[in-house]
C-alpha cells in the first residue's frame, strides 16, 4: 500500500474555511484548465480509495484484536476498569493533582483545628454557665 504517493498530495493550496464567500471557490474552479481538473479528478479518486483501503485494513485490525482479547479472557468491563484505574493514576501522578491534595489536605487540618478550638471555646462557655 503506498500512501501519498501522488504528487501535489500534500499542497499548500489554501482550502476554503466554512463560510469562507462561496463564489471564491466557484471562480477558482472556473480557473481551471480542463487538464489541471482531469488531473484533480484522477488525484480525488486515488485518494478515495486510500481511505477505502485504510477503512478496510482498520476494520481488519480491529476484528483481530477483538479476537486476541477474546483468547485472552478481556472483556468490556474488565477493560472499562483497567481505563478508568489508569486513568485515575495518571490524574494522581500529575503535579496539579499533588498540589492540590496538599493544599486541601493542610485546608482541612487547618478547618479541624478551627473546629476544635470553637468546641473547646463553646464547652468552656457552658462549663462558665454553669
Amino acid at each position: 500500500l503506498m500512501l501519498f504517493s501522488s504528487p501535489g498530495l500534500l499542497r499548500s493550496d489554501s482550502i476554503p474555511e466554512v463560510g469562507e464567500d462561496a463564489a471564491a471557490t466557484v471562480s477558482m474552479a472556473e480557473t481551471l484548465s480542463e487538464e489541471e481538473r482531469d488531473e484533480l479528478r484522477r488525484e480525488l479518486a486515488k485518494v478515495e480509495e486510500e481511505i477505502q483501503t485504510l477503512s478496510q485494513v482498520l476494520a481488519a485490525k480491529e476484528k483481530h484484536l477483538a479476537e486476541i482479547k477474546r483468547k485472552l479472557g478481556i472483556n468490556s468491563l474488565q477493560e472499562l476498569k483497567q481505563n478508568i484505574t489508569k486513568s485515575w493514576q495518571d490524574v494522581t501522578s500529575t503535579t496539579a493533582y499533588k498540589r492540590t491534595s496538599e493544599t486541601l489536605s493542610q485546608a482541612g487540618q487547618k478547618a479541624s483545628a478551627a473546629f476544635s478550638s470553637v468546641g473547646s471555646v463553646i464547652t468552656k462557655k457552658f462549663e462558665d454557665v454553669r
